[in-house]
């Protein structure tokens, strides 16, 4: 299984941002495809997650300015990132989770991609 993460880049505060990640292979059919993020000297924290039956899960600090979406027939999640600011200037991973089959719970990471918010 692959992750291929893609549209981090520099923004100035208050701009936008949408990433978009892919995934290829082989896993099950129900999974979640999560968003994590990790700031210099920092530890990588949740971002947002959404299941390939709907459900999303925010991290509650970004709720509102963070939207997070998928498109099952393209194996495709995005994170849409609104009114963002230097804080969220970090390296952004694509994680997804199968959730049934024998690789119950499994996880797949993609090598991320870099937003920079400048203020």
């Amino acid at each position: 299984v692959q992750l291929q993460a893609s549209g981090g880049g520099l923004v100035q505060a208050g701009g936008s941002l949408r990433l978009s990640c892919v995934a290829s292979g082989n896993f099950f059919k129900e999974n979640a495809m999560m968003w994590y993020r990790q700031a210099p000297g920092k530890q990588r924290v949740l971002v947002a997650g959404m299941t390939s039956e709907g459900s999303v899960d925010y991290n509650d600090s970004l709720k509102g300015r963070f939207t997070v979406s998928r498109d099952n027939a393209k194996n495709t999640a995005y994170l849409q990132m609104n009114s963002l600011k230097p804080e969220d200037t970090a390296v952004y991973y694509c994680d997804l989770v199968e959730l049934g089959g024998r690789n119950y719970g499994l996880e797949h990471w993609g090598k991320g991609t870099l937003v920079t918010v400048s203020s």
